[in-house]
């Protein structure tokens, strides 16, 4: 993790290298783009105001969620949060012991509906782009090519996901998707097809379940928010004044 990445409060358990670098499309000048996710002091809890729970920086590119928001987000599938436990060891920049507990526990966060929803969603929304593109200016021709790219990319996961239950983050084949991404580009309606063909694949039984199993995650959280636990030592009472009460039962006494 970059100097200067890190929340102003909390300790990163898990980090690495996402996006076009992981997925295989990289090329010279491409942005590095960094995610992770942080426990916060579970002291910070109590609190009358919550904490922050999404840290962002664009110079560098990283960010940053908070651990309970993390697991809510992969709960839902969130590709681009739950792409986190899926890397490639090699791009992993930091790994703690609880962030390698998270990636042994990442299977219970899908869901058959989740990831229909989620990928299909996120490739419809990159579709709807690609529709309202101005080719005819190179660089927002640059742009729809990217959009395409990952449409293509998002499909292909959500697929996979559904069929073997495990999310390829690095392409096998990064040069197909690119130059099937430059042809939907200059014909985005040729994208339809694609969809209506991954919507009818996801539609079909496959190995992930109807829900997924936020037990895992729970007890998860709880052993992160143990582990970062720091209580504040007790203020001690001035002399003469009153004592603190344990607790008792409310209301009128009389």
């Amino acid at each position: 993790m970059p100097s200067g990445a890190v929340p102003p409060a909390g300790t990163v358990l898990l980090s690495g290298i996402v996006g076009s670098t992981a997925y295989g499309f990289a090329h010279a000048g491409s942005d590095l783009d960094r995610l992770g996710l942080f426990a916060t002091p579970t002291e910070e809890l109590h609190g009358l105001h919550r904490p922050v729970e999404s840290h962002v920086t664009t110079a560098p590119d990283v960010t940053l969620h908070e651990a309970a928001k993390w697991c809510r987000l992969a709960l839902s599938c969130n590709p681009t949060a739950s792409e986190l436990v899926w890397l490639p060891e090699d791009l992993y920049e930091t790994v703690t012991p609880l962030g390698r507990e998270l990636v042994g526990i990442r299977s219970s966060f899908l869901s058959a509906p989740a990831v229909r929803r989620a990928y299909l969603g996120y490739a419809d929304q990159q579709f709807r782009k690609l529709l309202t593109r101005d080719t005819t200016d190179p660089a927002t021709r640059r742009r729809a090519a990217k959009h395409a790219r990952h449409l293509v990319r998002l499909v292909e996961q959500a697929v996979r996901l559904h069929r073997t239950g495990h999310n390829l983050i690095r392409l096998s084949d990064p040069e197909r998707v690119r130059d099937l991404g430059e042809r939907i580009a200059d014909r985005p309606r040729t994208a339809e097809h694609l969809l209506a063909d991954a919507a009818d694949r996801l539609s079909r039984p496959g190995v992930l379940p109807e829900a997924p199993d936020p037990r895992p995650a729970e007890a998860w959280l709880r052993r992160v928010r143990a582990a970062h636990y720091n209580p504040l030592p007790a203020v001690p009472c001035a002399p003469g004044a009153p004592g603190q009460s344990t607790g008792g039962a409310l209301g009128p006494t009389g």
